[in-house]
């Protein structure tokens, strides 16, 4: 079932985490690259994951995912200033296969095999759609035989009210008037209502001349 793919050189993590530049696939259909080339496209990243950038360049960078290095478009990504805490998806699955009809060699003790493999994102060829994976240093595509269902990061969203009440970010649309635009409004009422009743404390009650009356 695994083919043996060439595998990545071993990455040497920046000495100081600070040196260290993310960028996030915020999009459907960023491509992971064998090489800097548009026709060497492996796989698309789990969207709201990242990737850490090893060079950055224009039109692709070299980067990193997981325990793979390659590229990327820099058009595809979104630079963020911070570290995430959750870079990668580390999503691990049981890929299993059997031989229906058995084999025709062999005492058949492996018709039937388990495996688990590690989930890199996901490659369309026509209609079909293929998951790349890892397991045993090796890397492969298999067919899609599970919906891949995760978490997506939100922390490269710009927040608009502020922190909710767990300390996350609030990114839904902001609607409403703020705080201080609702104490600004009150003020200037406020205001507007003093001077009115200083103003009508102020003048005299009409005179009626002797062929009016009033009802009360």
């Amino acid at each position: 079932m695994f083919a043996s793919f060439p595998q990545s050189p071993e990455i040497t993590a920046y000495a100081d985490t600070g040196d260290e530049v993310y960028a996030v696939a915020a999009k459907d259909g960023v491509w992971f690259y064998s090489e800097a080339l548009d026709n060497k496209g492996l796989f698309i990243l789990p969207e709201s994951y990242y990737v850490r950038i090893i060079n950055d360049g224009d039109p692709f960078c070299e980067v990193q995912y997981i325990n793979k290095t390659g590229y990327c478009k820099r058009s595809d990504l979104l630079f963020v200033d911070f570290v995430p805490s959750r870079p990668f998806l580390f999503y691990d699955y049981t890929l299993s296969y059997s031989m229906e009809n058995g084999s025709s060699v062999g005492n058949g003790i492996f018709d039937s095999i388990e495996r688990t493999v590690s989930y890199y994102g996901s490659f369309s060829y026509g209609t079909e759609t293929y998951y790349y994976v890892y397991a045993d240093g090796l890397y492969d595509y298999v067919p899609k035989t599970q919906e891949i269902i995760y978490d997506h990061n939100t922390d490269y969203l710009v927040p608009a009210s502020g922190e909710g009440e767990n300390g996350g970010e609030q990114t839904s649309p902001r609607s409403g008037l703020s705080g201080i635009e609702i104490a600004v409004i009150c003020v200037v009422c406020a205001a507007a209502i003093a001077v009115a009743f200083f103003v009508l404390r102020g003048r005299k009650p009409p005179v009626l001349h002797s062929d009016e009356q009033t009802d009360f």
